[in-house]
């Protein structure tokens, strides 16, 4: 299965935020919708992605002042993304790879949606439980 077949069953809804954006508006709109990442957007395109934990490590290091700081400050940058054309397994194992969550799905430059890790385990594990399912099957009609 591809990262576009994902999309079409999670859907392509990608929060995202201009990099001159003050943190603290990346940190409400992470908390709001109940997300680990937010897309940075600069230019019409993809400039980087803020995450939980860039949040987190910056307000160890620097303190509540970051919160005032525009989100281009913060974001892990450049953003690692992907294509829609790309296997769900390929993305699964860059992800581990990397130690990255989250993948924005870019096409032609322009971003389309995104993954996260625990999309891809998700897709994962229904396929195993197809396979598990069709072998049981298998054996019954055997």
């Amino acid at each position: 299965m591809t990262i576009a077949a994902i999309l079409e069953r999670k859907g392509r809804d990608v929060a995202s935020i201009g990099a001159d954006a003050p943190v603290r508006e990346a940190v409400a709109t992470l908390s709001e919708r109940h997300i680990g990442a937010i897309v940075v957007i600069e230019g019409g395109e993809v400039a980087g992605i803020l995450s939980e934990r860039d949040v987190i490590h910056c307000l160890r290091r620097e303190g509540a002042a970051i919160l005032d700081w525009p989100v281009a400050k913060v974001m892990t940058a450049p953003a690692i993304t992907i294509e829609p054309k790309v296997q769900a397994l390929v993305a699964l194992s860059q992800m581990t790879k990397r130690r990255i969550r989250h993948l924005p799905v870019v096409e032609n430059g322009r971003l389309t949606g995104i993954v996260s890790i625990g999309d891809l385990v998700a897709y994962r594990i229904n396929r195993i439980e197809e396979e598990a399912e069709a072998m049981r099957t298998y054996i019954q009609s055997a």
